[in-house]
């Protein structure tokens, strides 16, 4: 009798158990696993999602840089396609039965089995004509499990700025998986402007809500549309670039690898940025970008790789300006303080130099470029006797540096931009050993070369800041977001830690170094007249042929511009990178150029065919 109790207690418990866990798994399906309330809301409506506009991009003068065009693709469910005629469906969309079918078989074996995502529409023929979607619409209940989709893509206006503007492209897994509101067959930007400001110029999807029948075709809408929500048409963005010079200045790097970047030092408004070789930014619109894309990639003078933001270039000759601006500023240099140069730096090392006048004084220097006085200038800031030790005075430079923007970001909203390299105490601790070195061991810093890298972008931004007297704004190339202006962190000053009074005495030196007359301006070449154009020039060392640099800005007093140009593999700044620049200067200030002859030698010019 105890046996057969036990037994039906086994038994009842067991029938607990089930009947427990049969219950659970109802509750988990129904109240507490979302997917498969979806998965049945789904099988009795239609939601069809609402793609915005996309937000305009308009340069400085209002002049349309980036707008909008209509595609239209078909879609499937992969859970809910039926039986349908092949040969009409290609017949409708005219596209080739093989094709159609490779790409079913692509989409429905990815998805078929995946859950929620198996109801999600995915891209099956895209970019049909108008017609054909019209006529596809109008036959679409022959087709179950298809739809349609009418979105926006990009269409460009202008064939310069590619690098800046950027291009959208499908979202990939990373980008479904960083953020919820991206959803197979969405868009989203990948580089520059588009992938900057995404969420601004994305706007937000809406979605229209329709019931089905028991034979799946389409009815009414649900609710009478009471739960669809509009789409919000992404915000307009007005950039501070002057699209005419941005045209000019990529005509002027045309078969030649290099940058050219303009500030507006009283804002930090940057009105030009051209990483050459350049590209036509339709080859990266929607109906382009998958065969184009891949050439780009390959292409060996790498046009996807934005120089301006990315390369650290050694500054050479153009960094004679900061190390004049830290001595002024350690008192170990005035603008009275006399070196000698005999063709160079013969003190334990030599580090050679052009023929000019000796002895001159700092004016004179930047003048002339003289490589053997900022050998002097930069060994007499690292041996101040007023620090402990080359570790103390060596951070304090580093300190000055990083106060002129060199070797770290400058925070701008540039896609991709790149800090520089400014080395440190470890630098040389790695490469000589603890107390092993000295301000000889260094002096390639003294002209802009050996462990220091500056991009184009700080480059010009240090230019806006010896223009502004000591101080600069972010650069930025964004001037307003519609209904929002822009970010506050764009109208401050930042001021460097040299005083005021001591960028006026280097002006006087590059402002000769342009308008001098007599033996030694190295930047004759430069001169425009009435301009007032202050400027130094660079011959940065390299593994192959030398970088030609020039950096400037004008006029000297209320300065209008900045720039920078580097020209990879061209030799001396004076023979390239300083009339490029002045041609940017005259073609910003004026509206026009007066040297045909220069321009024509520039244009004309291959220096891509002679560096390979």
């Amino acid at each position: 009798m105890q046996v057969i109790v036990t037994k039906n207690k086994i038994i009842l418990f067991a029938v607990c158990l089930v009947t427990a866990v049969i219950v659970a798994k109802l509750f988990y399906i129904q109240v507490i696993d979302n997917e498969y309330k979806q998965i049945a809301k789904r099988n009795a409506l239609y939601y069809q999602t609402q793609y915005p506009a996309r937000g305009l991009i308009y340069d400085r003068n209002k002049n349309v840089l980036v707008s909008n065009q209509t595609m239209y693709d078909i879609t499937v469910v992969p859970r809910e396609i039926g039986d349908f005629d092949t040969t009409e469906l290609c017949k409708i969309l005219n596209v080739n039965k093989a094709t159609i079918k490779q790409s079913l078989l692509d989409v429905i074996k990815k998805y078929k089995n995946k859950g929620i995502a198996s109801y999600q529409q995915t891209p099956v023929v895209k970019h049909i004509t108008i017609e054909a979607y019209t006529k596809f619409q109008e036959q679409l209940y022959k087709f179950p499990g298809f739809y349609t989709r009418a979105y926006t893509a990009r269409k460009y206006t202008t064939k310069s700025a590619a690098n800046l503007l950027g291009y959208i492209n499908e979202v990939d897994k990373t980008d479904i998986a960083n953020d919820k509101y991206y959803q197979q067959g969405d868009f989203i930007g990948k580089n520059g402007m588009e992938a900057q400001y995404e969420n601004e110029l994305r706007g937000r999807k809406g979605v229209a809500i329709y019931t089905r029948d028991v034979l799946n075709r389409i009815q009414d809408r649900y609710k009478n549309g009471e739960e669809d929500s509009m789409a919000v048409t992404g915000l307009d963005l007005i950039c501070t670039i002057d699209s005419s010079l941005q045209s000019y200045g990529e005509k002027l790097m045309r078969n030649k690898a290099g940058s050219i970047v303009a500030i507006e030092p009283s804002t930090g408004e940057i009105l030009a940025l051209i990483s050459s070789p350049c590209f036509d930014p339709g080859l990266l619109d929607e109906e382009n970008r998958v065969n184009n894309y891949k050439k780009l990639v390959n292409d060996k003078n790498k046009p996807l790789f934005n120089r301006a933001i990315m390369s650290p270039y050694p500054p050479g000759s153009v960094f004679k300006v900061a190390n004049a601006l830290v001595g002024l500023q350690e008192n170990v240099l005035t603008p009275d303080t006399y070196y000698s140069c005999a063709m160079g730096y013969h003190v334990g090392r030599s580090v050679g130099c052009h023929y000019h006048p000796s002895p001159i004084n700092m004016t004179q220097s930047l003048m002339m470029s003289c490589n053997a006085y900022y050998c002097h200038v930069f060994r007499s800031i690292i041996d101040n006797p007023e620090y402990e030790n080359i570790y103390d005075s060596f951070d304090k430079w580093t300190e000055y540096c990083s106060s002129f923007g060199f070797g770290r970001k400058l925070d701008s909203d540039l896609y991709g931009e790149k800090g520089g390299i400014i080395p440190t105490t470890r630098t040389f601790d790695s490469k000589y050993g603890r107390n092993r070195w000295k301000s000889l061991s260094i002096i390639s810093l003294a002209i802009g070369q050996g462990e220091i890298g500056c991009t184009p972008l700080q480059i010009a931004n240090f230019m806006a800041t010896v223009a502004n007297r000591g101080y600069y704004y972010i650069p930025h190339v964004i001037k307003n977001i519609e209904g929002k202006g822009i970010d506050a962190r764009f109208t401050q000053k930042h001021y460097t830690d040299v005083d005021t009074a001591n960028y006026e005495k280097v002006t006087e030196g590059m402002y000769l170094a342009v308008n001098g007359l007599g033996i030694g301006n190295t930047a004759g070449r430069a001169y425009v007249y009435g301009l007032d154009i202050c400027g130094k020039t660079g011959t940065a060392q390299n593994a192959g042929e030398d970088h030609s640099t020039f950096a400037c800005f004008a006029p000297r007093n209320n300065p209008k511009i900045a720039v920078v140009v580097y020209v990879e593999n061209a030799g001396f700044g004076a023979t390239w990178a300083a009339p490029i620049a002045s041609l940017i200067v005259e073609k910003y200030l004026t509206g026009k150029t007066t040297r045909p002859y220069e321009e024509e030698r520039i244009f004309n010019a291959n220096l891509l065919d002679k560096n390979q």
